[in-house]
């Protein structure tokens, strides 16, 4: 099961594995009270993409499609995540404010198509 929360929120029992999915170190946190098992930098948005849409949700809809585009390109870069999932819980983790227009919830609907049987 894949499931997406803020990073500022507490660990939980039930979290699984806890991997960092933005690009940038989430400010003020604490590399040791962050509970990670992993930080995949390379799964976010490239850098032009997420200046571009800058937490907008009147881009979210192209912005999606984007970084879907981008996720596409480099399966590299997710596979690992979707190995995780297949093999248990694990959340993933982003520092956005927002929490319905954020690259954790595309990546999540991008990862659970593979997941469906």
């Amino acid at each position: 099961m894949i499931q997406i929360k803020r990073i500022y929120d507490p660990k939980e029992p039930g979290d699984g594995q806890r991997l960092l999915v933005d690009r940038l170190w989430p400010r003020g946190l604490k590399k040791e009270a962050a509970g990670l098992d992993g930080w995949i930098r390379d799964v976010a948005p490239s850098n032009s993409l997420r200046k571009w849409f800058g937490h907008d949700p009147a881009l979210w809809d192209v912005f999606y499609q984007r970084y879907v585009a981008e996720l596409d390109a480099r399966p590299q870069v997710w596979q690992s995540i979707l190995d995780s999932a297949r093999r248990g819980n694990i959340t993933l983790l982003y520092s956005a404010r927002d929490t319905e227009h954020n690259n954790a919830v595309v990546l999540k609907a991008y990862l659970e198509k593979f997941l469906k049987p």
